[in-house]
């Protein structure tokens, strides 16, 4: 299995989320930013290992956020586009895209082209995916999956990534700030989602005994 980390840029909210979780599904860790401005910070301050960019955003277009990363990164780029003449196909490639899909577009499709760049570019990282084992609480990154006592649980991408995180070190203590790395928007966002979290893997949430708040600090899974 292949792995990489992946910027997402496209302003159709619905679209840019099933692009996630079709791409997380497959073992990537994913970003997703809503306008070219942010493109360009990302990848500027994430360094990804593939770009998925959508032509038609706000602030900056996708073709103008393609000529400002060539000038300085040979990031993979995957366009995402409604435009489909020879024309703007050409005008992709020749600014440095290495794959350009049309809308609408098979979601499986994507990710096995995605899959294909990164073994090509050498941007992926062969991964076992190992089984993470916290007590009896059970995370599988291939299947996606996590399970107490054999019982599947059902997490949306977001608090699946931050338990997959917090389980591959188990009592370590995460600033809110480390949390905050993995793309959440404020540190509030992170406090909802280890709510959520504890109403889904906690016998009691309100006394918690898996997903623990170290005061003034962040959270540890033990």
């Amino acid at each position: 299995m292949v792995c990489a980390h992946i910027l997402v840029a496209e302003d159709n909210v619905h679209q840019a989320e099933l692009v996630r979780r079709y791409l997380e599904h497959d073992g990537h860790s994913v970003v997703v930013v809503h306008d070219g401005r942010a493109a360009i910070d990302e990848t500027r301050r994430r360094n990804p290992d593939l770009l998925v960019l959508d032509v038609m955003m706000p602030l900056v277009d996708g073709i103008d956020v393609m000529r400002a990363i060539r000038t300085e990164s040979d990031v993979p780029i995957v366009l995402l586009t409604a435009r489909s003449t020879e024309d703007d196909v050409l005008l992709g490639f020749d600014l440095g895209a290495d794959d350009y899909i049309t809308k609408p577009f098979r979601p499986r499709q994507m990710v096995a082209r995605v899959r294909t760049i990164l073994r090509r570019t050498g941007r992926a990282r062969e991964t076992n995916a190992t089984v993470l084992k916290v007590g009896d609480l059970t995370i599988d990154p291939i299947r996606h999956e996590v399970r107490i006592k054999n019982e599947l649980v059902g997490l949306t991408p977001a608090e699946f990534r931050l338990l997959a995180k917090m389980a591959a070190q188990p009592q370590r203590v995460f600033t809110r700030e480390q949390l905050l790395e993995d793309g959440f928007i404020t540190a509030r966002t992170v406090d909802v989602h280890m709510m959520k979290l504890r109403r889904k893997i906690e016998q009691d949430p309100r006394r918690p005994e898996r997903l623990l708040t170290v005061y003034g600090i962040g959270y540890k899974l033990v």
